[in-house]
């Protein structure tokens, strides 16, 4: 089927004005914030789960690829339609369908933005915990693909713990409906764990189209620390001893020099410029203690060498703070053309040994890298830098890339916490995989989609 054929057979299912085929549209559908671009064969922008199910069944029909796509800003190259094929993007399912106060739950179509879900909810006393760093503009249904995570993920979990139920559009066009959903809604639903499955498979079992949220309440206070440090190890054994002490903190963070003067240049929040490491801490919950928990985290920085500890001083300076954290990666992209971001998590107490295997690959290639991440739950996110049209240095970077991920596998940790393993991580999968496990996520993968022909070459080598 050519292109033309295509797209007249998808503008009868979505209307002619939701195709799009001419080659800078096709442009501007075939990367996201990963190295690798591909151009697919149309654009279709359903408005329904009907109209979704019937652009896969056509799919299927004719054996042709089909690829979703929230706002990609994914990192590891998922929405890359890197067999061509038709985009399925969720722009238009963009509502809201219901917030649930009495049950703490809401139901979304894939393309609502994660942060004006947040702001709806905080409007009725509700929360929703999942704070990637690009909530201004990523989807929820790409965050459920990816599995989400964010600051907040070290006390309330990644978007998996949040939720409920999923309705998903399968290979063949067939629409099921899994978890529980509305009065009767919990995580102990009996059969099988379907949600679980579809959270954080990255598009490649089927299309989500409508997710069923968990929402918990506002917290009664918040308390925003920064502690700065003149070593890294100090940093990062503090995280450690926090945890250690049985403070489990709404937040641990941490970013490095480079990381710091880039944000302090781009938009200041306050870090200091001749610091190694600084610490966001922040505690939530009942006001009833937090003083009293905020001064042992106090006591514990100070016995960790600790330069200076301090708490935001009104919810001017903690939006400051969190400015300046949620903005790092669009600062660090003023200091060279790009950068690939690593995505690899570590035991806590493995955080001193795994960044100075970093800072010792840098040297290494000879490349500069930059650190901001979570260190709370160990979730490293080391910043490359690099210009992409140097293709000796680009190759360095991957290699580097590499090294880095097998470290944190060598650690005890693993290649992904939040970003997937999308086109960037496949050869690095044997890192954590045997070849039983990969044979064995190949037959669920088969048993969904046969043909193989929804976002193919993601996740799984081969």
């Amino acid at each position: 089927m050519n292109r033309e054929e295509l797209a007249a057979e998808l503008a009868l299912i979505v209307g002619q004005e939701n195709v799009l085929t001419s080659e800078v549209d096709r442009t501007l559908y075939g990367y996201d914030a990963f190295l690798e671009t591909a151009l697919p064969d149309a654009v279709v922008i359903p408005g329904s789960t009907k109209e979704v199910s019937q652009v896969a069944a056509l799919a299927a029909a004719r054996g042709i690829p089909v690829t979703g796509r929230g706002s990609a800003t994914s990192l590891s190259g998922g929405p890359v339609p890197i067999k061509g094929g038709i985009v399925v993007h969720f722009s238009r399912m963009n509502r809201i369908l219901d917030i649930d106060v009495e049950n703490r739950a809401a139901v979304v179509e894939p393309g609502v933005i994660t942060l004006d879900l947040q702001t709806a909810v905080a409007q009725k006393g509700l929360q929703y915990a999942p704070d990637p760093a690009s909530q201004k503009v990523s989807t929820l249904g790409g965050n459920v693909g990816e599995n989400a995570g964010g600051p907040h993920c070290l006390k309330y979990g990644v978007t998996t713990n949040h939720i409920l139920g999923l309705e998903a559009v399968l290979a063949d066009g067939s629409v099921i409906r899994t978890g529980g959903q509305g009065e009767n809604a919990s995580f102990d639903q009996p059969g099988l764990d379907l949600t679980g499955l579809l959270v954080g498979s990255e598009g490649t079992l089927g299309l989500i189209t409508k997710i069923y949220l968990r929402l918990i309440p506002q917290p009664e206070a918040i308390k925003t620390m920064l502690a700065i440090y003149d070593s890294i190890p100090d940093a990062s054994n503090t995280v450690s001893a926090i945890i250690a002490e049985g403070i489990v903190p709404a937040t641990l963070e941490m970013m490095d020099n480079l990381v710091m003067r880039a944000v302090e240049a781009k938009a200041p929040a306050g870090y200091p410029l001749d610091a190694d490491a600084v610490l966001i801490i922040e505690l939530d919950g009942l006001a009833d203690g937090m003083e009293e928990t905020a001064q042992k985290i106090m006591d514990i920085c100070r016995a960790h060498n600790v330069r200076e500890v301090k708490a935001a001083a009104d919810a001017a300076q903690r939006a400051a703070l969190w400015a300046g954290r949620k903005g790092a990666f669009g600062a660090v992209s003023r200091l060279r053309p790009n950068y690939m971001v690593c995505d690899g998590t570590v035991p806590r107490t493995m955080l001193p040994r795994v960044l100075d295997q970093v800072t010792e690959i840098g040297r290494k290639y000879n490349l500069e890298i930059g650190n901001v991440f979570h260190a709370g739950d160990g979730n490293l996110h080391p910043l490359i830098l690099f210009d992409a049209r140097d293709k000796e240095e680009t190759g360095r970077v991957m290699a580097a890339a590499s090294e880095i991920l097998r470290a944190c596998a060598d650690a005890g940790g693993t290649i992904s916490g939040e970003h997937g393993i999308g086109l960037e991580k496949l050869k690095e999968m044997e890192f954590i995989f045997s070849p039983q496990d990969m044979a064995f996520m190949g037959d669920i993968k088969k048993a969904l989609d046969p043909q193989g022909i929804v976002n193919p070459g993601k996740v799984l080598p081969g």
